[in-house]
């Protein structure tokens, strides 16, 4: 299959929106339990972007967005700084596709070229093995689980903390 990554543009919005709708209404991957709507959407991709962090999709060759991936700070203290966390949502038509691991493999360089030097991933379910393998292919290692954290689907479920050094990492000083 034929994929393009790109930076995220407005009239993707539509289809970021319905990707994460389905993960928020039928998947763990998100403690999210409303859908947000597409208005949502557009403030919380603009509010990254103004971040100077990266937004993208993968498209296939008939301009359809089969995914969306992006980072943002992991807290909003200033010593946090260089430390993003991801997410990363795949169509669930083009899942086991190999869509994931591309827009993951880009996001780790957009990352890196926007001063990241450590990128979080913290995984809803631990039973989320598409998620985990993705991140672990990518060279991300498992740092931890917080077990029975959050509510979903009428059952307790873990995160799983993931993480990967960026660039020099804490090898030298960012500043």
């Amino acid at each position: 299959m034929h994929l393009t990554i790109r930076p995220s543009r407005d009239e993707d919005l539509a289809a970021i929106t319905a990707i994460y709708a389905h993960h928020v209404l039928n998947g763990t991957g998100t403690f999210e339990t409303d859908a947000p709507t597409q208005a949502d959407m557009s403030n919380r991709r603009a509010d990254v972007l103004a971040k100077g962090l990266p937004y993208l999709v993968a498209e296939n060759e008939a301009g359809e967005v089969l995914g969306f991936a992006y980072c943002n700070w992991f807290k909003p203290r200033p010593a946090y700084r260089y430390s993003a966390e991801d997410s990363i949502y795949i169509a669930d038509a083009a899942r086991g596709m190999g869509v994931g691991a591309r827009l993951l493999e880009a996001l780790v360089a957009a990352a890196q070229a926007a001063g990241v030097r450590k990128l979080i991933a913290v995984i809803g379910d631990s039973a989320n093995a598409g998620s985990v393998g993705v991140h672990r292919k990518l060279g991300f290692v498992e740092v931890g689980v917080i077990k029975d954290c959050g509510w979903k689907f009428g059952q307790w479920r873990d995160v799983v903390l993931m993480d990967k050094v960026l660039g020099e990492g804490s090898s030298t000083s960012p500043e």
